[in-house]
């Protein structure tokens, strides 16, 4: 076992390793290749993400911003499909692009995908702002920062200040741009990309990145206080994905995936609690609620939310060791159901409902399973020790004095015996019933 553990860690710690090593790698590639071809071919760099705003996004951005400046690139192309995120995260997001040397052009796609909530500030903060045909944007009022709705005045303040901050983004499209985007923010207002691009929203509806590149060559951007001129057309499109850590974090803060490990979580310490001393569901139990902590945490969660799912989870764990025949169960079901519903109110990250009660259907059958365990355990006569000796077959290995004093044979050992009272005595061979214990002599009478 401790091998496995050390080969293991091994693993993990290279795998961590390599993940943090591999995009500073690639960018360096991407830098040194872009030395390479920039003197005769235009070229956009092209970022894709797809998820809530995180810390994930703003450093994906920088990582971007960091390699097209190195390699001379014409523009960033960040394809973006987002139902939201933090607000706090979101402003630093903001401040970095629009402190960026590089053209950046926010792209909502493909088609259905959304720039929702926070992803409508960035979207706005672009140099060029443009979307897929089918996609949407807005719906930007705020929640608190634990999720929950704010109060009446707290709301006003919060409102009001996001509304300066998107006026301030949407001032250089329009009134039209800015009446909506304030209304984005104080009714939750949404818009289509025909719309968006009517009321100067956006720049251009594209169907793909070529098609954006070939639209917005000759369109002409300040960057950093100077007018910039994009030169795009035909540009050499180069991608910069997300690092294998990056890919990682992004996945577990999906809603869905954060309930999903906190579940596991939870599941992996029953089963540990349970059955000690195997320590596998016990690790992996506890890696998995770390994971949906964190989750947790990048996502906003809504504290009412998440103090109902631990109390779920913590009723779950009361009836596995305390069976109460389902009712402790049954309490934690709606603690967890009500918890996760609860859990995210910002637009677009609600748990769906299937991911909602599948995992609440896990954990409470397996609760009930570990619970019938265990009481079915405290039933079954001992096996061993002192009791287990009471009620059973023992043989008689001689007669017995007058004094009803003799010794038996039983569970493979030779056992002094003292006849009980009322007992016949028994002559060699005969089957005897283990009645009682005294010290080290056995109470027994003939069968």
């Amino acid at each position: 076992m401790k091998k496995i553990w050390s080969y293991f860690r091994i693993f993990y710690l290279s795998s961590l390793f390599l993940g943090l090593l591999l995009p500073t790698v690639g960018q360096v590639g991407l830098a040194m290749a872009g030395g390479a071809e920039q003197e005769t071919t235009n070229r956009v760099h092209v970022l894709t993400f797809q998820g809530a705003v995180t810390p994930v996004l703003g450093q994906y951005i920088v990582d971007g911003i960091e390699a097209a400046q190195a390699s001379g690139a014409s523009a960033v192309i960040l394809q973006l499909d987002t139902p939201g995120g933090s607000v706090e995260v979101t402003k630093h997001i903001v401040q970095d692009m629009l402190s960026s040397p590089v053209p950046i052009v926010v792209y909502v796609a493909p088609s259905a995908a959304q720039a929702g909530s926070a992803g409508t500030f960035i979207t706005l903060a672009g140099h060029v702002a443009a979307m897929a045909p089918g996609s949407s944007i807005g719906a930007a009022s705020p929640v608190g920062s634990g999720g929950e709705d704010v109060g009446e005045t707290m709301q006003a303040k919060v409102k009001n200040i996001l509304s300066a901050d998107i006026e301030n983004l949407a001032s250089r499209r329009g009134e039209g741009a800015v009446e909506w985007a304030v209304a984005a923010v104080q009714d939750a207002t949404a818009a289509t990309a025909d719309r968006a691009l009517a009321l100067g929203v956006i720049d251009f509806i594209a169907t793909d990145v070529a098609d954006l590149a070939e639209q917005m060559d000759g369109f002409v951007v300040t960057v950093q206080g100077q007018e910039v001129k994009l030169q795009t057309a035909g540009a050499l499109v180069q991608r910069l994905d997300l690092s294998p850590l990056q890919q990682f974090l992004n996945f577990i803060t999906n809603p869905s995936v954060a309930t999903i490990l906190l579940t596991l979580g939870s599941v992996g310490l029953i089963a540990e609690i349970y059955n000690p001393g195997t320590f596998i569901p016990g690790s992996i139990g506890l890696i998995s609620l770390f994971l949906g902590l964190y989750a947790l945490g990048q996502l906003d969660a809504n504290f009412a939310g998440l103090a109902l799912v631990l109390l779920g989870i913590l009723l779950f764990l009361a009836e596995a060791f305390t069976p109460t025949f389902g009712a402790l169960a049954l309490g934690g079901a709606a603690s967890f159901i009500f918890g996760s519903a609860l859990l995210f109110d910002a637009p677009g990250l609600a748990v769906p409902w299937v991911t909602i009660l599948t995992m609440t259907a896990l954990m409470g059958a397996f609760t009930v399973f570990a619970g019938g365990k265990a009481l079915a355990a405290q039933r079954r006569q001992p096996i061993t020790g002192r009791e287990a000796l009471i009620g059973s077959i023992a043989t008689a290995r001689g007669l017995f004095d007058e004094q009803g004093r003799g010794s038996v044979h039983t569970a493979g050992e030779l056992w002094n015996a003292t006849l009980a009272s009322g007992s016949p005595s028994p002559e060699l061979g005969d089957r005897m019933v283990v009645e009682g214990r005294q010290g080290y002599t056995l109470i027994v009478r003939k069968q």
